[in-house]
């Protein structure tokens, strides 16, 4: 019990601290899943909206993989990642692999169809409601699509804060793809899993306070959008 006690003791210390091993892991793994979600909102924003907005042959399928592709595991898709990026890959010649670029690539892959799959929702859901008014207006799709993206903004957000959520908290994918290099390639979790296996509990306790506290930030940055958008609403 006291070891226990110990490692908690050290870990908050390294965090008070702010050791520079744990400040640097703590560092990428927020440039990586941060640039892992724009990619996602770039993505999966437009492609969700014109998902929601259009109507087309084949578009039931569409949704149906676009949902099943929200629940991807993510060491399928480090493996795809892996097979694209090697040297034997069609993208080898690029250099990536093993790079904090790859494991960007790897949770932008991850993250893009829980965009795109919950922003098609919320579109579809403000255009029953406001498509025929706007069109009516004369708007044209980008017009329609925007302002529904506008409308729909709150929603969205909380969308991305999801997407977030899935990114930072990812280990399979970017530990395939990065490799898990010292100064280079460790993230949280990898780091965890690397740090639980040498016997550095203080160390892997600092981090996995750090992600849990990451993940309460963003479960209550969330419910403050929400209680914003019941505001505007009222």
């Amino acid at each position: 019990m006291s070891d226990l006690v110990d490692a908690f003791a050290t870990a908050f210390r390294l965090i008070v601290d702010l050791d520079p091993d744990l400040v640097e892991i703590v560092a990428l793994s927020l440039r990586v899943s941060g640039a892992a979600l724009v990619l996602a909102a770039l993505l999966g924003l437009p492609f969700g909206a014109a998902v929601g907005l259009l109507r087309f042959r084949g578009r039931r399928a569409l949704i149906v993989l676009m949902n099943a592709a929200m629940g991807l595991p993510p060491v399928f898709v480090g493996l795809v990642a892996y097979m694209l990026l090697s040297r034997s890959g069609p993208l080898g010649l690029l250099e990536l692999l093993y790079t904090p670029t790859a494991m960007i690539l790897a949770q932008t892959a991850l993250v893009t169809p829980i965009v795109a799959a919950l922003t098609r929702q919320a579109v579809e859901d403000l255009a029953d409601e406001l498509d025929e008014q706007l069109r009516s207006l004369g708007a044209g799709f980008a017009q329609r699509a925007g302002t529904l993206l506008y409308e729909g903004r709150f929603t969205l957000a909380t969308t991305l804060l999801a997407g977030f959520g899935r990114a930072i908290a990812e280990v399979g994918a970017v530990i395939i793809v990065g490799g898990n290099i010292a100064h280079l390639t460790r993230v949280m979790t990898t780091a965890i899993v690397l740090e639980t296996n040498r016997g550095d509990l203080p160390l892997a306790l600092g981090l996995g306070i750090v992600l849990v506290s990451l993940a309460v930030l963003v479960n209550a940055c969330a419910q403050g959008v929400q209680e914003v958008a019941r505001r505007v609403e009222s």
